[in-house]
C-alpha cells in the first residue's frame, strides 16, 4: 500500500507541488498569485522541497529583473504522484469498508 507523504502536510507545499505536476516550470511571482501564497509562505516552502530533492530552482533575468522559476524534480514528481495513490487507497479502503458496514 502506499505511503502518504509528511512533506505533503503543509498546504502551502501540497499546493505548490500540485501545482507545479501541471507544467514543467513556473515563475515564482505566478506561483504567488495562482497558489493564493505569500511570497514568505511560498519560500519557506520552496527550502523544505528544495532541500528533500523534490523542486529544482532556477534563477535567471527577464530583461533587466531578476526571475526565480520552480519546477519539480523527477524524484518530486514520483514522490507527489505517490502520495496522490495513497490518498485514493484511503478514500478507496473507506468506501469499501463503507459498504461492509453500512454507513
Amino acid at each position: 500500500m502506499a505511503v502518504l507523504n509528511e512533506l505533503f502536510a503543509s498546504l502551502p507545499r501540497l499546493k505548490l507541488v500540485a501545482f507545479l505536476e501541471g507544467c514543467h516550470e513556473a515563475e515564482f511571482g505566478t506561483i504567488t498569485e495562482l497558489c493564493e501564497l505569500n511570497k514568505s509562505t511560498l519560500s519557506k516552502a520552496m527550502t523544505v522541497l528544495e532541500d528533500a530533492g523534490y523542486l529544482s530552482v532556477r534563477k535567471g533575468y527577464l530583461g533587466r529583473r531578476p526571475k526565480t522559476w520552480l519546477g519539480l524534480t523527477e524524484e518530486g514528481r514520483l514522490a507527489y504522484r505517490d502520495h496522490l495513490a495513497a490518498l485514493t487507497a484511503l478514500t478507496r479502503s473507506a468506501r469499501e469498508n463503507a459498504g461492509e458496514t453500512g454507513a
